[in-house]
């Protein structure tokens, strides 16, 4: 697409009876190529997160939807399936690499999102990078495995990505303020609400559990006893994980610490998934520039 470019010019007239130059004022308009946006294609487009992206990069500058991959509502309007006021002419598809040759032929610059699950992020990446694009992989529960092989692969074709343990930008707050508090208290508890049982602890415990780790200190030393299952499940360096379940509850997240006489506690609390966009957008910007593969967005905050 074509934008409308405007410049105000002026000529030097002269009159007859006054030598005297007068300056009228003319404007000339040209077509400029539009500038070069990011093509992003949404893998897993129909989830709650994957209809939030959609929306979400649609509004955002520099870069635009390219295509939406999903099983479900197949040749559905992707605009109408996010609830958006004018469809995107944009069709849900199952085939990953029809989008991507697409985009690949154009010579734009292509971002694939991935929202779909462990067993298939693999060969996601392997044809995105095929096609020349890079990849963001949003996948709870992917194994580390997987994640080696990848940054492998992706180091091998100098192609980048990142895998994103999670999109929130206060998880990732919260994370980088815990492991600074972990220097100076020698007891940490996490508690964690969600409102299924699914996948417990969360990636969200885990990943806090794993920064806090290999820091030079074992935690909660005072009380080493791990046979008390209400004492919760012993992650990394004694971290102890407690996770409830109760429908209603915002998706919540508590790290503990204490010393002698404080406790210093760190709160993030999830309400909506709008609360991944800015984390997305960011990624989306940062993973063109990539020419390997990075674990953690926190690596761009």
């Amino acid at each position: 697409m074509a934008s409308l470019s405007c410049q105000f010019h002026s000529t030097n007239l002269l009159n007859s009876k006054n030598v005297n130059s007068r300056k009228k004022r003319f404007i000339s308009c040209s077509a400029q190529p539009k500038q070069n946006n990011i093509k992003v294609v949404i893998n897993g487009a129909t989830k709650e997160i994957g209809k939030a992206a959609v929306v979400a990069v649609t509004k955002a500058r520099g870069m635009e939807v390219a295509g939406a991959v999903d099983t479900c509502l197949v040749g559905e309007d992707i605009g109408m399936v996010c609830g958006m006021e004018e469809p995107l002419e944009i069709p849900i598809i199952n085939d990953l690499t029809m989008i991507l040759g697409s985009i690949s032929q154009s010579k734009a610059t292509g971002v694939v999102v991935d929202f779909t699950d462990p067993s298939t992020v693999y060969d996601n990446v392997k044809q995105a990078t095929a096609f020349g694009m890079k990849s963001i992989v949003y996948v709870p529960r992917i194994k580390l495995d997987t994640v080696a092989a990848l940054s492998a692969f992706c180091e091998k074709a100098s192609m980048g990505a990142l895998v994103a343990p999670t999109l929130s930008i206060g998880s990732i707050l919260l994370q980088q303020a815990a492991i600074s508090a972990s220097f100076h208290y020698s007891n940490v508890e996490i508690v964690e609400s969600r409102a299924n049982a699914n996948d417990l602890p969360s990636a969200d415990a885990n990943q806090i559990a794993n920064n806090l780790s290999n820091l030079g200190q074992i935690y909660n030393r005072e009380d080493p006893s791990t046979d008390v299952l209400a004492r919760g499940q012993v992650l990394g360096d004694g971290i102890r994980v407690h996770s409830m379940v109760l429908p209603g509850l915002p998706s919540s997240t508590t790290v503990h610490l204490s010393g002698p006489g404080e406790v210093y506690s760190i709160r993030h609390d999830i309400t909506d998934v709008q609360c991944l966009m800015p984390g997305l957008l960011l990624a989306i910007r940062k993973v063109v520039r990539l020419k390997n593969l990075v674990y953690g967005l926190e690596k761009f905050v």
